[in-house]
């Protein structure tokens, strides 16, 4: 589902990553860990194409990376959904346009759009809150309205970088029970964090990012 061959950036003349090979399946749900600065979030970011290696190959979900012009990228990440630590929510729109966004671009009509929002806005636990406002909400709540942004068109990869960065204990909890409850139905989940606790004890394929190169793939 996601595969990385001898991958290597750069930042100017500095090395970020470098020849990272691995591999995670379909339907499986795993970490990318280390420390700040380790290369956790570029490595995200080149899967859904907002970063590009400058050597090496990335195949998701069939697509070489490689092998995109920009003007397909738009067709990769509809099977790719981003839940950002920051949120990135629209202040002025409501929990359910924010959600609805991500299928406008899609051309779909109306029905389906009101559908589609309501029925993923029902599985984080937020139908409630569908005319309510971002600053209306708790943090908790407003991670939750992210993912269902990512969720809405059903992609078949799921990316999350630091989830629970911004979240106490009790709210991490209740978003990693969605993350799991998500990969229970089929979407590959992969989760860049810098927390143990968010994949101790978890029995997930952890990779471990030390000087710009995975140091070890384990179970946490």
């Amino acid at each position: 589902m996601i595969e990385f061959s001898k991958v290597t950036k750069y930042y100017e003349d500095d090395v970020i990553l470098k020849d990272l090979t691995f591999t995670i399946d379909k339907g499986e749900l795993a970490f990318i860990t280390g420390p700040s600065g380790a290369g956790k979030s570029t490595l995200l970011k080149m899967i859904y194409c907002d970063e590009r290696p400058d050597s090496g190959q990335i195949i998701v979900a069939g697509w070489d990376l490689g092998m995109l012009k920009q003007k397909t990228i738009p067709f990769l990440r509809r099977n790719v959904g981003i839940v950002f630590q920051d949120f990135r929510l629209l202040l002025n729109k409501t929990v359910f346009d924010n959600v609805a966004l991500a299928l406008r671009v899609h051309y779909l009509n109306a029905q389906s759009i009101r559908d589609d929002v309501n029925a993923v806005l029902k599985e984080v636990k937020l139908s409630h809150k569908a005319g309510t406002y971002p600053a209306h909400l708790s943090g908790g709540e407003q991670q939750r309205v992210v993912i269902a942004r990512a969720m809405v068109a059903k992609p078949t990869v799921l990316l999350a970088d630091e989830p629970t960065g911004n979240l106490d204990i009790d709210n991490s909890k209740k978003i990693m029970a969605l993350f799991r409850e998500i990969n229970a139905r089929g979407t590959t989940v992969l989760i860049a964090t810098h927390s143990r606790g968010l994949y101790h004890g978890t029995g997930r394929r952890v990779f471990f990012i030390k000087d710009h190169q995975i140091e070890k793939d384990v179970i946490g």
